[in-house]
């Protein structure tokens, strides 16, 4: 099976941008999508990709947040997160394959302001990080695809020493990531087999961070062991 998991940063931008071309040459058999951005009532066919079954979970706010799962194979059922909050943000979608689930999030953000990295850290020590030791114990097998907004060690990012203080490379957020794959025992599946320095997955518009590859590495396939 292959999985793909991409930040569009807005699907309708994406779309534009030719998105939906470079998609067809792939041969996923699943997509998970993070910042579609759109209601399901701005898209029209040409965000149905031929061939797929398309399932959008939009935030309630217009032009924010949201996830969605493209899947060549119909799956068992579509669910979402156990909490109003974040469905109201569209941030998890679930597609279950027999024994196997495969899940698109989107993490909040705590960069924006210092409430929402304090709302970020509960959600994700308090109810997900439970949550996950629930899944590891149920004998489904897991593939969670996604922007998790932390970068978990100095060699996901390029700039690790600046951003010691800022949110995404926070102590107390890679401490989480560490609990998750050591504690529960989740593995991150790009660095089961590449150690490779200046991999990188999201990078700022200011500057010129992508010519320079000053990037950070935000975005995971997480599976259960």
């Amino acid at each position: 099976m292959r999985i793909i998991t991409i930040n569009v940063n807005g699907i309708r931008a994406a779309e534009r941008k030719g998105f939906f071309s470079w998609l067809e040459k792939q041969n996923a058999d699943v997509v998970c999508l993070q910042e579609i951005k759109a209601q399901e009532d701005q898209l029209d066919e040409r965000f149905y990709p031929s061939g797929m079954h398309t399932y959008y979970h939009s935030a309630e706010r217009k032009g924010y947040s949201g996830t969605g799962l493209y899947c060549k194979s119909k799956p068992d059922r579509i669910t979402y997160s156990p909490w109003e909050d974040i469905n109201s943000e569209g941030r998890i979608i679930q597609a279950d394959f027999g024994d196997l689930s495969v899940i698109s999030i989107y993490l909040p953000s705590g960069s924006s302001k210092e409430e929402r990295q304090a709302f970020k850290m509960e959600f994700i020590t308090e109810r997900f990080l439970p949550h996950l030791r629930k899944l590891q114990k149920d004998g489904r097998k897991y593939i969670i695809c996604g922007d998790w907004n932390i970068a978990h060690k100095k060699i996901d990012l390029k700039n690790w020493q600046s951003n010691q203080k800022n949110s995404g490379f926070l102590p107390e957020e890679r401490a989480w990531l560490d609990k998750l794959y050591d504690e529960v025992g989740y593995i991150d599946a790009f660095r089961e087999i590449n150690q490779d320095e200046f991999q990188y997955t999201w990078w700022s518009n200011r500057g010129q961070a992508w010519l320079n590859n000053t990037g950070w590495r935000l975005d995971y396939q997480v599976v259960s062991s």
